[in-house]
């Protein structure tokens, strides 16, 4: 029997694939999927060896250290059963119940829209979009009918991380049906210190430019403002010796990240009060900083 779904799990050398633990307990047939684990150092090659390897006709693409709800595989047939001309659909991945102080944290900057802007759908459980695109959905969860992916080539393997956007954001523009399904859901755990959450959203910040070159479009305004940031806070000594109204914009800025800082930890853990504003402080400067590197890199 032809498995319903083909399970592509990228593995560096140096990892194990801790995904298959919570893969032996989902509520589904074992006859109707196979499981592809793919090893090397480009998670877009693994990727596209593993589709060439797949039996099925639908591919779902999971990282290594997930943890897959129980009916993650039953939702995702349902889903197509019912929306058969969607191409792509993804879903939430949520910071584990289990998680570190920190990287519980972590994980509620990254679901505040303050913290991560459209991005955030990402990693909160929304409501179902039949339009989604490249800001609701990731790699580290995603179906994918065959077809689609290789009328469309593929992941691309010159960009890592920022592989998957590029990917949804090709999609979109060769006319393909992306959805957000909030019941497919996975437990993706967050970084478990400041600095490696940092080298994280430096990547994000250093790819997203090379995202848009290899795309041929223009950026979104809102993704540069971090980097315009960074130079404000850069000149900001020698802007305010100018004119001191030129903190306006940093304590506006302070103002609203209190806000949403106060608003989570309520909802969260007050404890996570006096740390967020740093947080969200620290993680905008290196996504700008990563940007900037980017077009210094270029030049």
């Amino acid at each position: 029997m032809k498995p319903k779904f083909s399970l592509i799990i990228a593995l560096a050398p140096y990892r194990n694939a801790e995904v298959l633990s919570s893969l032996k307990k989902v509520n589904y047939d074992k006859k109707k999927y196979e499981i592809i684990i793919e090893k090397g150092y480009n998670p877009s090659d693994n990727r596209n060896k593993g589709v060439k390897k797949a039996k099925s006709e639908i591919i779902y693409f999971l990282d290594d250290d997930a943890i897959v709800d129980k009916t993650i595989l039953k939702n995702a047939e349902d889903f197509f059963d019912k929306y058969k001309d969607i191409d792509i659909v993804g879903g939430p991945q949520l910071t584990p119940k289990d998680d570190k102080f920190f990287a519980k944290m972590f994980g509620a900057a990254i679901e505040s829209f303050w913290g991560s802007y459209k991005m955030a759908n990402r990693y909160k459980k929304g409501k179902l979009n039949l339009n989604a695109d490249e800001f609701s959905l990731t790699s580290a969860n995603c179906f994918v009918k065959k077809s689609i992916f290789k009328k469309i080539a593929g992941f691309d393997s010159r960009i890592w991380p920022g592989e998957d956007p590029e990917f949804f954001a090709r999609a979109k523009r060769n006319g393909f049906k992306i959805a957000y399904s909030p019941d497919l859901i996975i437990y993706h755990r967050r970084r478990p210190d400041l600095l490696s959450f940092l080298k994280q959203h430096y990547k994000y910040g250093n790819v997203r430019l090379k995202k848009e070159r290899i795309n041929k479009t223009t950026t979104n305004f809102v993704m540069i403002i971090p980097s315009l940031f960074v130079i404000y806070i850069i000149l900001l000594p020698i802007l305010v010796l100018i004119w001191d109204l030129f903190l306006l914009p940093l304590i506006l800025y302070a103002l609203i990240a209190l806000i949403f800082s106060i608003n989570i930890a309520i909802k969260k853990n007050i404890i996570y009060l006096p740390f967020l504003p740093f947080i969200f402080f620290s993680m905008h400067l290196s996504y700008g900083i990563g940007m900037l590197a980017d077009l210094f890199e270029k030049k």
